[in-house]
């Protein structure tokens, strides 16, 4: 009986053995890093590499060459002869005359006109008057001649510099439903709008600001005025040149934007347009994103410190040749941040406005390609190569075992 107890106790240890040493098997499986025997894990996929030889390198830097210097060509000419007046007028303030117009100096004007080359005269001069939309306030004249006639379409941007909108948290400071119409509360708002996400009045009342964040509040405000010409040659009267600001945003950025349903007691501007709603918002005054494309067009924030942003086109009528007035109202602060900002008038072409690097960097390619092609050439029939000779190749352990060989 002692026998066959033992028996048993001694298989009863061998299945806990067996036990434990299937389960540290399936422990140290599981624990393996080795990667699976498969073609992508292991490396074994298929590939293609490609022999240069003189016979592939030669006619490929020839169809480069052959590619890139027309199309830099083309390129250079058709933005070279887009025609453009751009005047810096972040100085206007402190260098320019209230009595009479003063010169701009020519570091602050750049123009280019088909066919012409005389310089605008860009002057300025500075009054402290009432807008057209009833605000007072200081007024940039800017008077500016023009040698010839500029056909359509012509378009408006205001130019900023240093101005960093692609700054991580400055894109991130909005809250999307509200800009679609939502009346969203002042704790429910998104946390990126702080600072400028609600402010309390006198009374202890929290209220929302609409719209939020630090894009909306910095929004570029100086106003233009459409050119005037001054002196036209078939009437005695000055003539406008209207730019429509409307149909200048892009159609995918009207889609964000819907007619908000704040009540007007519950909402406050931003800080920074106190000067355009100075009593707050009114059911009269309420502003319509959906259809305020200036705001839209801000709102798309830019990925480089120096942008235009576009204020107005036109696309019918011809620019005639002669002296123009423009008034700018002074709005829009850029010392701040030590940048300028500008007025463009420009016209446009299939590849944009005037900009002649992207046809330059054509160009060059096709040139050092071309120089290579014939250093390759030459190199070729002069000293020709047999491909695969090992006499080329260098290393003291390749030459040792060579010369055992």
């Amino acid at each position: 009986m002692n026998f066959l107890r033992r028996r048993k106790n001694s298989s009863e240890d061998e299945d806990d053995d067996e036990f434990l040493n299937v389960t540290a098997a399936k422990n140290t499986r599981t624990k393996s890093r080795k990667p699976p025997n498969t073609a992508f894990r292991q490396q074994r996929l298929k590939a293609w590499q490609p022999i240069l030889t003189p016979k592939l390198v030669i006619p490929l830097l020839l169809l480069v060459a052959i590619i890139f210097a027309p199309l830099g060509t083309v390129i250079t000419q058709t933005q070279y002869n887009v025609e453009i007046i751009q005047i810096d007028y972040s100085k206007c303030e402190s260098l320019a005359n209230t009595e009479d117009y003063r010169s701009v100096p020519k570091s602050k004007v750049y123009y280019h006109f088909k066919g012409k080359s005389t310089d605008p005269n860009v002057k300025w001069k500075l009054i402290n008057s009432t807008s057209h939309r009833g605000d007072e306030g200081l007024r940039c004249l800017l008077q500016f001649d023009l040698p010839k006639d500029i056909k359509p379409p012509l378009y408006l941007y205001y130019r900023l510099t240093n101005f960093y909108q692609n700054h991580r948290k400055y894109v991130q400071s909005v809250d999307l439903p509200q800009l679609k119409g939502e009346a969203v509360s002042p704790e429910s708002l998104t946390t990126n709008c702080k600072p400028l996400r609600s402010i309390t009045d006198d009374q202890g009342n929290e209220k929302a600001i609409y719209p939020c964040g630090l894009i909306a509040n910095s929004m570029f405000n100086d106003t233009f005025e459409n050119p005037v010409l001054l002196n036209p040659k078939l009437s005695d009267n000055n003539e406008t040149y209207t730019f429509s600001q409307s149909d200048i945003s892009w159609s995918s950025d009207k889609t964000k934007y819907k007619k908000t349903t704040y009540n007007v007691d519950d909402i406050v501007p931003p800080p920074n347009w106190a000067k355009q709603f100075p009593n707050g918002y009114t059911t009269d005054n309420l502003p319509d994103l959906n259809n305020w494309e200036h705001f839209q067009n801000w709102m798309r924030t830019a990925g480089l410190p120096n942008f235009y942003k576009l204020y107005g086109k036109n696309t019918t009528s011809t620019l005639s040749s002669g002296t123009y007035l423009m008034n700018i109202n002074l709005n829009y602060p850029v010392s701040v941040f030590g940048g300028t900002k500008s007025v463009v008038i420009t016209t446009s072409s299939i590849f944009g406005g005037r900009n002649v690097s992207l046809g330059i960097i054509f160009i060059i390619v096709a040139v050092v390609s071309l120089v290579m092609l014939i250093g390759f050439f030459l190199q070729h029939l002069i000293r020709p190569r047999r491909v695969g000779d090992h006499n080329f190749l260098q290393g003291s352990a390749f030459t040792a075992v060579r010369d055992q060989l």
